[in-house]
């Protein structure tokens, strides 16, 4: 597998379902209730729900869950290791190439977590075989890290219709059929030629590549070589190319010149299936027709070399999942949407399960807690809304955190929104105040995942709740799709003394904020809550870099640069601080200070040295 930074310009023309904007302001326990299920097929299992023990044979003995040295005790220090299973079979062209990948191996022995383990299982007859080529897949890139590695990597020999515990019920009953989920294939006929298709696994290139999809129609087939040199008679058809000779870009650039509808590829003698991708400049050419690759098909050659018809078309079938997880409280958990085959798709979960164990530990600590929402419909224009008692005496508290959860309206990710969308929390304490109804936090949707759950320190935003009662509303764009939020407000205490809580008895405003020095000022922050959306001039959406400038008396520059926008995988590295991995949409790329299943943090700046010789002093 080949990696590669998409370039900017595809990245830009992404559609954005929302308008730039700039806002700066300045100065326990959530609940698992159900509202509706869906369970498709067999059922049993549901996310969220306890991991029974068991048992399975390994190629290194038995192996057992919960492991033997861990405590199921929610007292216990060190929580038990999260185990990701995954159920292999090489009906999959996906699977192939995350198993015969360099690329894909060296992120699975490079990037899984400490904290996590992995069992691999065949669906396949030859599971024993199979056991022992996934193990020296492994080997044969870990180098090093073998010895490391290796003992949190377990291989059954045992095919899983054979393991006779509760295993494939949750592979079956959480079947897939969608991208890269279920089995992709091509169907060849030949009308008068061939009894019965000629039916062969396929993997699409990349899908942030080429822009064009396969209809569900038949296509002609028609040879086109090794698809370097244009190509005349594949007008109209799907072309059917060789691999070797030039780029995967060069082939199907070229087919697209000769107007080809498509491009199969298929590989050489031996040789595995690839993932078709663009390399460096090659990705800034936009390309609007569809490729995939596959093995080669001795019936489809003699049909073509002979000059019989071959028609092709394009199908999913439905298939058992291929990964589940427990994750570290011994919960069954989905595993999301692996955009291409790679094994980093699995450590970026493993790592999302050590974030979610954190907060929990977070969310332990000492701290008055006032519940707002357990797990309510969040959709339409009125969004969620509540109206909360404070606690008495509010200046005795200098810490204040939103713990806010996101979750899908049924158990399963397949119920959930399927868009990104900005959400935002407004509070009310005084319907006649100036800042009735500002904002007090903001999150970004996941794509169709539902396990979002984020603590965010608004301390500085304390001084909003200025009553006895408060009335809060989460909403998001009145069109989106709808979402189950829960929300707890934690009021608590730091180390630090001094004033308590922020005033908002000053005039403030996004252009100019003014202090006047005469009155006692013990200190000055800046506090910004920044988000770039939609487009521009530019056409570039949230995918631009830019840089935000605060200016304190035209002396001091205070300065936010979004470096990360349009990067490959600038969301994707914030997974360990609470971004939802695996969404079913483009959530790896870098975005104007935000992503996609995060909390949107605040940008937050102590300017009192830089004011504090001023009897007066100006922001802009």
């Amino acid at each position: 597998m080949t990696r590669s930074s998409p370039g900017p310009a595809r990245l830009w023309l992404r559609l954005c379902w929302s308008c730039c904007c700039l806002l700066a302001a300045v100065e326990g326990r959530l609940f698992t209730a159900k509202l509706w299920s869906v369970r498709a097929g067999l059922g049993g299992f549901e996310p969220g729900d306890a991991a029974p023990a068991f048992s399975v044979s390994t190629l290194d003995g038995e192996f057992s869950y919960p492991p033997k040295d861990s405590s199921s005790s929610s007292s216990s220090s060190s929580p038990r290791p999260a185990l990701i299973i995954h159920a292999f079979t090489n009906k999959s062209a996906f699977l192939e190439v995350l198993w015969t990948s360099n690329m894909s191996l060296s992120d699975l022995a490079e990037f899984l977590p400490l904290s996590a383990q992995v069992l691999f299982i065949s669906m396949d007859d030859s599971a024993a075989e199979q056991a022992l080529w996934m193990r020296e897949q492994v080997y044969g890139v870990a180098g090093s890290r073998w010895k490391e590695i290796r003992s949190r990597l377990h291989f059954s020999p045992v095919p899983l219709h054979m393991l006779g515990n509760w295993i494939p019920r949750v592979f079956y009953s959480w079947g897939c059929g969608g991208h890269n989920c279920g089995l992709a294939q091509v169907v060849f006929t030949s009308s008068g030629n061939w009894s019965v298709p000629v039916i062969s696994k396929r993997l699409n290139a990349r899908y942030d590549w080429l822009n064009g999809r396969w209809d569900p129609k038949p296509y002609v087939l028609a040879e086109a070589g090794d698809g370097c040199k244009p190509v005349p008679e594949v007008a109209g058809a799907v072309a059917w190319v060789s691999e070797g000779g030039c780029s995967f870009f060069t082939k199907i650039k070229t087919m697209s010149e000769s107007n080809a509808t498509g491009v199969l590829v298929y590989a050489s003698p031996g040789n595995p299936i690839q993932d078709m991708n663009c390399v460096g400049d090659e990705c800034n050419t936009t390309l609007n027709i569809p490729a995939a690759m596959l093995h080669i098909e001795p019936a489809v050659v003699e049909a073509l070399s002979k000059g019989k018809s071959v028609n092709v078309s394009f199908q999913v079938t439905p298939s058992p999942n291929f990964f589940f997880a427990i994750d570290h409280q011994g919960a069954l958990a989905e595993m999301g949407w692996f955009l291409y085959p790679t094994f980093r798709f699995l450590s970026w979960q493993a790592e999302w399960f050590d974030f979610y164990t954190g907060l929990l530990e977070q969310a332990k600590k000492p701290a008055d807690v006032v519940p707002v929402f357990d797990r309510v419909l969040m959709q339409g224009e009125a969004g969620a809304q509540a109206v909360v008692d404070l606690p008495p005496d509010l200046l005795r508290y200098d810490v204040l955190e939103l713990d806010a959860a996101l979750s899908c309206p049924g158990l399963r990710d397949e119920t959930c929104a399927h868009w990104d969308h900005t959400v935002q929390l407004f509070v009310c304490c005084d319907r006649f105040s100036p800042h009735c109804n500002q904002e007090l936090g903001r999150w970004i949707t996941a794509f169709r995942r539902g396990t979002g759950r984020w603590l965010t320190d608004v301390s500085p935003l304390l001084a909003l709740l200025n009553g006895e009662r408060c009335s809060l509303t989460m909403k998001t764009v009145p069109w989106a799709m709808p979402w189950m939020t829960s929300l707890n407000l934690r009021f608590s205490y730091s180390n630090s003394s001094g004033q308590n809580s922020p005033n908002f008895g000053v005039k403030w405003t996004l252009d100019v904020l003014k202090h006047d020095k005469k009155k006692y000022l013990p200190a000055v922050e800046l506090y910004a809550v920044i988000t770039g959306h939609g487009s521009d001039d530019n056409a570039c959406c949230e995918f631009c870099v830019t840089s935000h400038f605060f200016s304190v008396n035209g002396i001091y520059n205070n300065s936010r640069i979004f470096d990360s926008a349009g990067s490959a995988l600038g969301c994707a590295l914030r997974v360990g601080e609470g971004g939802v991995p695996n969404e079913h949409g483009t959530w790896l790329y870098g975005r104007g200070g935000w992503c996609d299943g995060l909390q949107v943090n605040p940008w937050r700046i102590d300017i009192t040295p830089q004011v504090q010789d001023q009897l007066n002093a100006q922001l802009l």
